[in-house]
């Protein structure tokens, strides 16, 4: 990419930055609270709000309802030569409560110390503006764009997505891309460009074990009926081994190896466990034996307990024998593995070792697939090549341990490899009180994206 060309974008982009800045400020005002019927209002203003900005720099737009909240797409296909990209993110938010650990308050946006403080501010509305703002940059310096787009925003994400793989199957003409560019992460360190390559998968369960009808008086039953709250206990510590390894038979039937020069270049970051133990305020690390700490956190799978619930917690003390015990399971999955044979094998496990006297019940509330980059062709050499440019420095390769279920669906549907390159960083407090963005990162991570389209143009038409 000639400096000129940079250059071009660049000046655009600095020279709006006022005004850009007061654009995004207003998307953040928007309380759009997917998970919260009280906000569907606030929700749909979001989604017209995104409609309208897409509009107003000359891509046409359009809403699209869905069982839940509403789908934007925007088009511009006016290069019948280059490759086609599709940008996903979403302007949907998470619940700001609880309000009183809101330094200022979630829906007002505020500048300190070089961060953009507001509930959606890195989750996910500035990366999915600093996109938006990319792409105009192109259409007002040069009245196209060098690619092809295709943008889609929904409102549903910090729900799980629940109908967002049925509306990209049921328009799959309308969303054909060459390939897919999400920013919904982050960065592994500040100054340190990231494209990730992988997110682990989910499959989640509830366990309810159930012993006599009723709460007993634990002195006059206690040692002859069997509880359920130590059955439970019971069960879950046959959940892991002395090394920390899962001992439900087959677990890791399916566990995909990995190449071990991304394994190297994990090795390889500047990353140390006594940061995430000050993080965290505790006084060890734990997991699975024989793995560094970020392969435990990207690479490997985990059974964790969520959630416990049995007996008396009130104050003081009731001598009782509970009736019932349940607890929250969740299972984070790498390839090759399936929610569903997840699923088979914990039941099968549990059925097991349940002991005699109680009756166990296991319900799935969740499941979501893995996914993992193969980090090669057109649009990953044109992503490090923008990231260079833009951070001047090389992008590191980096993992994630939760689930953005979107990627996965649209290489299955699509069949467009899916880059994400995020623009958050550690710390940035996404679902928690004072949400935050880099107020540079979203500077320069407008002038990687615009360089992007530059160098997908180059080589990106398969």
């Amino acid at each position: 990419m000639s400096s000129e060309v940079a250059t071009d974008l660049q000046a655009f982009l600095r020279d709006h930055d006022e005004r850009i800045h007061e654009e995004l400020f207003d998307f953040l005002r928007i309380p759009s609270v997917s998970a919260k019927a009280e906000h569907n209002g606030d929700t749909k203003r979001a989604a017209e709000w995104v409609k309208a900005s897409l509009e107003k720099i000359g891509i046409t737009a359009r809403i699209y309802p869905t069982a839940g909240h509403p789908v934007v797409v925007g088009e511009w296909r006016n290069a019948p030569d280059a490759p086609t990209v599709l940008i996903y993110g979403h302007y949907d938010v998470q619940p700001a409560e609880p309000l009183d650990l809101w330094t200022s308050p979630p829906f007002e946006p505020t500048v300190r110390d070089g961060k953009i403080f507001a509930r959606g501010s890195v989750d996910d509305k500035g990366q999915l503006f600093l996109h938006i703002k990319a792409l105009e940059a192109h259409l007002a310096t040069r009245g196209k764009l060098p690619v092809n787009v295709v943008v889609i925003a929904e409102g549903e994400e910090e729900v799980g997505s629940e109908h967002l793989a049925r509306f990209v199957a049921d328009q799959k003409q309308l969303l054909r891309a060459d390939a897919v560019v999400i920013s919904d992460s982050a960065m592994f360190a500040p100054g340190l460009p990231s494209i990730l390559s992988s997110l682990r998968g989910l499959a989640y369960f509830e366990i309810n074990v159930e012993g006599p009808s009723s709460d007993l008086h634990s002195g006059s039953y206690g040692g002859a009926i069997v509880n359920p709250a130590m059955a439970l206990a019971r069960i879950l510590a046959t959940f892991h081994d002395e090394n920390g390894h899962i001992a439900i038979p087959g677990f890791y039937d399916k566990v995909r190896e990995w190449d071990p020069r991304i394994r190297e270049q994990m090795r390889s970051l500047p990353y140390s466990d006594k940061n995430l133990i000050e993080e965290t305020s505790v006084d060890a690390l734990g997991g699975e034996r024989g793995y560094t700490t970020l392969e435990k956190l990207w690479i490997r799978p985990t059974c964790e307990v969520n959630g416990l619930l049995s007996g008396y917690t009130g104050e003081g003390a009731k001598t009782v024998l509970p009736a019932k015990a349940m607890a929250k399971v969740s299972c984070r999955l790498v390839p090759d593995q399936d929610p569903a044979e997840i699923e088979k094998l914990l039941k099968a496990h549990i059925a097991k070792v349940a002991p005699k006297g109680v009756t166990v019940r296991v319900e799935t509330l969740h499941g979501g697939q893995p996914w993992r980059a193969e980090l090669n062709g057109p649009i990953y050499d044109a992503a490090r090549t923008a990231l260079r440019a833009a951070f001047g420095k090389e992008p590191v390769i980096t993992g994630e341990g939760g689930s953005i279920p979107v990627v996965g669906d649209f290489e299955k549907i699509l069949g467009a490899p899916v880059v994400l390159v995020g623009f958050g960083l550690p710390g940035e407090n996404a679902h928690a009180p004072d949400e935050w963005m880099s107020d540079e990162n979203f500077r320069v991570g407008m002038r990687a994206m615009a360089m992007l389209w530059d160098e997908y143009a180059k080589n990106g038409k398969r």
